[in-house]
């Protein structure tokens, strides 16, 4: 199938199915947590949308990027967290609760944080191409792929919650499934062009994903908060929704969607990692 099919139509719509499965998990009270408990989202939410896209910036510049590789980092390092991080934050035995939070908050956000940076990296960096692209635009096509299905799964949820209960565990996993198919064949179409870049930028790529989960969790333990709030804020900032990333970066300069593809190869790996080590924390300090 043409890259173009995969990464402008299959790609958006398979996000779109994750973002709805998303929403049929929440509920109001999800965002009414902002004003119950504050402190956890409030340090998370300053992570995902000031701290990660500002270290994406800070790394393409020491590792020494071209313009437009630059921009796709800084670009993956604005976009919100994903499913991944509350799966593997259930696992970590971490607040899954505010880890759904602010996938939900950041993922409504990211109709500001993504065209914000995607701008100023672009004006930074001096990638002249990518700053010629329509913010509105890029607004619109992040809005229809993240707000809109989270809104229709809630909305969902709340019309049949028994029937949406019963039938959530396998539209997860259809929408899993979709999504890895879909992004392992926007990848493999872009085959030549990330592999002769992985070099350039897989240093880059690791070093802001060991560098975003390190500094929110000491940024976290910082604001005193406890193990498990610590370790959903630092899945959140190592796990990010690289597909997002990739669909936007497509639409704009198959260059851009690199860095994500390059950083989707070994995130699930380095936050397991983290997650399983955390784990065996959180049970021993409970036993």
């Amino acid at each position: 199938m043409d890259s173009p099919v995969l990464t402008s139509v299959l790609l958006p719509a398979a996000i779109a199915v994750i973002m709805c499965s998303l929403g049929m998990t929440l509920t109001p009270a999800d965002f009414r947590r902002v004003l119950v408990a504050p402190r956890g989202v409030a340090i998370g939410m300053l992570n995902l949308a000031l701290i990660s896209p500002l270290l994406a910036l800070t790394m393409a510049e020491l590792f020494g990027l071209s313009p437009e590789l630059a921009v796709g980092l800084v670009l993956l390092g604005a976009s919100p967290g994903g499913m991944m991080a509350n799966m593997l934050t259930h696992l970590a035995r971490g607040d899954t609760a505010l880890s759904i939070t602010m996938t939900a908050i950041s993922s409504v956000g990211a109709i500001v944080t993504v065209p914000l940076f995607l701008a100023l990296s672009a004006s930074h960096f001096g990638a002249g191409d990518v700053g010629d692209a329509s913010m509105a635009g890029i607004v619109a096509r992040v809005f229809a792929i993240t707000v809109v299905p989270v809104a229709i799964g809630m909305w969902l949820r709340r019309r049949d919650p028994r029937r949406i209960e019963s039938i959530y565990p396998r539209f997860r996993n259809v929408a899993l499934v979709l999504f890895a198919l879909v992004v392992l064949g926007a990848i493999a179409s872009e085959h030549d062009t990330v592999a002769e870049n992985a070099t350039e930028v897989g240093g880059a790529a690791l070093a802001l994903n060991v560098a975003a989960m390190s500094l929110s969790f000491a940024i976290s333990k910082l604001a005193r908060l406890d193990d498990r709030q610590a370790t959903a804020i630092s899945l959140e900032l190592g796990i990010h929704n690289a597909a997002l990333a990739v669909a936007v970066g497509a639409t704009l300069a198959a260059t851009l969607t690199i860095p994500a593809a390059v950083y989707a190869t070994f995130m699930l790996f380095t936050g397991g990692t983290f997650a399983w080590a955390m784990s065996r924390r959180i049970d021993s300090a409970s036993g």
